[in-house]
């Protein structure tokens, strides 16, 4: 569970006047601190919930996409191999097949085996590969953004807590250690907040990034793969 959905329970829950716990701290934060807190409360709801739907995503793709592989290595029709990728939607490289395979379709003349253009299949092959490569980097930006953009709001927050900490001390009647505590303490959990939302984000990018360029590069190979495939199957059924 994110460290700010803590943050925002501990705050609910309290129902102590002291003023050094947690929830005390929070409810006598300054507005911009607050502010900086929900911001990057959404920041990191909203990360989280990319993170476990683009998991679940990408293990689902990759799965299909080793059996799909599979079956294509052992495929003699690419008929049978369409019919089978029908049941493989979850893999990228089976819709950029379908893709290819309905254009080499198209491209038939009756039952003499005719293809017209291999460039216009890689063509189609090309066009679908970068449809699901968009697919497959959808809401990666956002996890991008909040690996950078939630240390600089956690800064912020500090130099807001750190402010108000220095403005404690030039109103009290004496330098101690209770006029500056509760800026500092503001100014700390407006750090540590901003790490805990970055953090995760930055992992998980990383590590989704990863693994689509290794689907992509699959989808490449794959594309190169097919397209030998119908030039030994219908070109040199030409000649």
């Amino acid at each position: 569970m994110p460290q700010l959905i803590c943050f925002s329970l501990a705050l609910i829950q309290t129902s102590s006047t002291d003023d050094s716990s947690l929830g005390g701290l929070l409810l006598k934060a300054s507005p911009v601190a607050k502010g900086v807190l929900a911001l990057l409360l959404v920041f990191s709801l909203v990360s989280w919930a990319i993170i476990f739907s683009k998991w679940r995503w990408l293990k689902g793709a990759e799965s299909a996409t080793t059996d799909f592989l599979g079956r294509f290595q052992k495929t003699k029709k690419l008929s049978d191999l369409y019919m089978g990728a029908e049941t493989l939607k979850a893999s990228p490289v089976a819709l950029v097949f379908v893709a290819g395979y309905e254009e080499l379709g198209n491209q038939m003349n009756g039952n003499d085996r005719h293809i017209y253009s291999l460039e216009a299949i890689g063509r189609v092959l090309q066009s679908a590969t970068i449809n699901e490569v968009t697919a497959m980097e959808k809401s990666l930006s956002w996890l991008a953004t909040t690996a950078n953009a939630s240390p600089f709001i956690g800064l912020f927050g500090t130099v807001v807590g750190i402010i108000i900490a220095f403005q404690g001390l030039s109103a009290a009647s004496s330098s101690s250690i209770q006029a500056v505590a509760p800026g500092i303490a503001e100014a700390l959990i407006a750090t540590a907040a901003g790490i805990a939302t970055a953090v995760p984000a930055a992992i998980f990018y990383n590590m989704f990034l990863s693994r689509v360029k290794a689907l992509t590069a699959s989808i490449d190979r794959f594309s190169l793969d097919m397209l030998n495939l119908v030039e030994r199957l219908y070109l040199k059924a030409n000649v």
